[in-house]
């Protein structure tokens, strides 16, 4: 029996992008978000052209490219130093290279974006305010009026949805702290780049900075090992937690440190991940996004898998094969590809936060690889594409 209608748990990224992938093929949605109203939430994102690809055939990304910034390349700098290590082209070099854009934006931007093409699209319905206690479709089809032929929980890292998937991922606290705070752009410091992705490299940690046009300023993200604050994704800092903050820092650049004793008002967002496990029940559930894979952001990867996925289920499951099969199917393929993003963002975080004679040897390596070089080493990640 062919899927007319499906039934998503959450209204996040995943959760926004599956509806409008699903819609694109014909098949219904009901969306369930207990919240009663989408608000503005986090801070900055990377888009990578593996995922503005697929925005754009969702039709989303020419809203996004009025707000966003495409930077012109993304820099490797030290953050004892400030010395450039070395860097990749982006800019037209990516949409050239990979076929879309590479784009920083507010993480609002997007929401909003995905948002109105849902709310405008008649095969998609949103229900907010929904707190759904019971995820099985006949309980689902209580609240939306109709059954669907599956449910898709994009619930998030600390998903409901994965209690009715045997064996399912479990969520871990990493041990890391991703410190976020903006910079507008009369108190930027000059080392912040405003064409460029900056990742400053040091010993056990690293920082990020790149320009947000929505903002008329500077995302920031510095992230180091941290206390675990529990069920939540952003926390209000404390003296003594920007102390803690400070002293991961302390061998950093003066210039640096006295950024990060500056900043006003940081959040600090507890990184957790989930451990491997199965995303489907083998019968009329699936799990996409942080509910199925949550990671840590060390290859700026999370938004991106949450939209590959949704682009994904939904080619796999309008396609000739049964359901059951079909979502098999997307768990052994995608699963294969999470791994590898995986092992990615474990490299970086080695290379990131390399101490002693690993960070000059790492620093060496670098400074010897010539930007094409180093471009060709993401062509598997950014010129991923998922045929229709």
């Amino acid at each position: 029996m062919p899927v007319e209608t499906v039934a998503i748990i959450g209204a996040g990224m995943a959760g926004l992008a599956a509806a409008l992938a699903f819609a694109r093929r014909g098949i219904a949605s009901d969306i369930f978000e207990q919240a009663p109203a989408l608000t503005e939430v986090g801070a900055g994102l990377q888009l990578s052209p593996n995922a503005t690809g697929i925005l754009a055939r969702l039709g989303v990304l020419d809203e996004l490219e009025k707000a966003w910034t495409e930077p012109e390349r993304i820099e490797l700098v030290s953050g004892t130093t400030l010395r450039p290590l070395s860097h990749m082209p982006a800019g037209a070099f990516a949409r050239h290279r990979w076929g879309a854009p590479y784009g920083v934006l507010h993480r609002s931007t997007l929401q909003r974006a995905l948002l109105n093409a849902v709310e405008t699209n008649p095969l998609c319905r949103l229900h907010l305010g929904s707190r759904i206690k019971d995820t099985d479709p006949r309980a689902l089809a209580i609240q939306a009026g109709r059954e669907p032929h599956l449910v898709i929980g994009a619930d998030g890292v600390w998903s409901k949805t994965r209690a009715r998937v045997s064996n399912a991922p479990v969520p871990n606290f990493s041990g890391n702290i991703a410190w976020r705070f903006a910079i507008p752009d009369v108190a930027a410091p000059s080392f912040l780049k405003k064409d460029a992705v900056t990742a400053f490299l040091g010993p056990s940690s690293h920082l990020v900075s790149y320009p947000l046009k929505e903002t008329g300023g500077f995302n920031i993200v510095a992230i180091a090992s941290g206390m675990n604050p529990g069920e939540t994704w952003e926390a209000e800092t404390t003296y003594s937690q920007r102390r803690m903050l400070l002293r991961q820092f302390l061998r950093w650049n003066r210039a640096i440190i006295a950024m990060l004793e500056e900043a006003v008002q940081p959040i600090f967002w507890p990184l957790y991940e989930v451990s491997a496990g199965r995303w489907q029940n083998g019968r009329d559930m699936v799990l996409i996004g942080d509910a199925a894979h949550a990671m840590m952001p060390f290859a700026a990867q999370g938004a991106a898998m949450a939209i590959e996925d949704a682009f994904a289920l939904a080619a796999k499951v309008a396609g000739p094969l049964p359901l059951v099969r079909a979502l098999s199917e997307f768990e052994t393929e995608r699963g294969a590809r999470i791994a590898r993003v995986r092992a990615r963002g474990a490299f970086n975080r080695f290379a990131y936060h390399a101490r002693g004679p690993l960070r000059f040897g790492r620093d060496v390596v670098l400074s010897l690889r010539p930007p094409q070089s180093l471009a060709a080493d993401f062509d598997w990640l950014y010129g991923y594409s998922i045929p229709d």
